[in-house]
């Protein structure tokens, strides 16, 4: 069981959170008259991810009334200096096409510091998270639950990598760079969305990076990289989840690969 720390109640809470966005998720998932419609920004939206982030808003304004809400599907709620970042469904174009790899994503900002992560993927039946001085632990429940540690890979030759999508890198110019790098390291694969940082987190990766990615994409995932021993910073070498992009790794290779694919 993970340790008690000064925001176990939170991330207690982030627990409870996930428990009501999967009652919500779960029996939507393939459901045959799942509502999806396409955003502005031609990424997908379904019923459930709405549904899901106004039953979580709807706890957190219950239970956290003074906390502020960022989430991906509607506009933000308060100014305070701790902020709840919600994803309610990571992997929306997997879950309207039946791929099991989606996942809520709860996190607590205090101040600029990323202090509670949860990463709930109720069709791959895992749970991921971590409280800032307490560990990095996944499971089914905080009371099942297995401590996280990174790998210890120290050589590129012996690493594994995780793109998203390569094509992904058109945009910023860092196509060649990360290919080369991939080529250096000794496998590559795509395990896309959150999945590439839990793997990384459980030392299964080693390298996880995408060049775009919002604040509610990441803020739950940093406090699992960093209390499983990884780092995880900007495309610039920013510590956290706030720069826009992502570098992840199991820290021994982080320099070498921010100087290679970096911007």
């Amino acid at each position: 069981m993970s340790p008690v720390t000064s925001y176990d109640d939170d991330l207690r809470l982030a627990h409870v959170l996930a428990d009501a966005a999967e009652r919500v998720t779960l029996p939507r998932f393939r459901a045959q008259d799942l509502v999806v419609e396409a955003k502005p920004d031609l990424t997908l939206v379904s019923d459930a991810d709405r549904s899901a982030e106004e039953v979580i808003r709807g706890q957190l304004g219950r239970t956290r009334p003074r906390d502020a809400v960022i989430g991906e599907e509607f506009e933000s709620t308060g100014h305070a200096r701790r902020r709840w970042i919600i994803d309610p469904i990571d992997g929306t174009h997997n879950y309207v096409r039946g791929v099991p790899v989606w996942a809520t994503l709860i996190a607590l900002v205090d101040g600029d510091d990323p202090v509670v992560g949860l990463v709930a993927a109720p069709a791959l039946g895992r749970r991921w998270w971590a409280a800032s001085g307490s560990g990095a632990w996944a499971g089914r429940s905080l009371t099942s639950a297995s401590r996280l540690h990174v790998s210890g890979v120290s050589r590129l030759a012996d690493a594994s990598i995780s793109l998203a999508s390569v094509t992904s890198w058109d945009d910023v110019g860092r196509t060649e760079a990360v290919l080369d790098l991939a080529r250096d390291c000794w496998r590559e694969r795509g395990f896309g969305d959150f999945w590439s940082y839990m793997l990384l987190a459980e030392g299964s990766v080693d390298i996880a990076a995408e060049p775009e990615l919002n604040l509610y994409d990441m803020a739950a995932l940093a406090p699992i990289v960093t209390e499983a021993g990884g780092r995880f910073t900007s495309l610039s070498g920013a510590e956290g989840p706030f720069g826009g992009n992502a570098l992840a790794t199991n820290g021994r290779l982080h320099d070498e690969v921010l100087a290679r694919i970096g911007f």
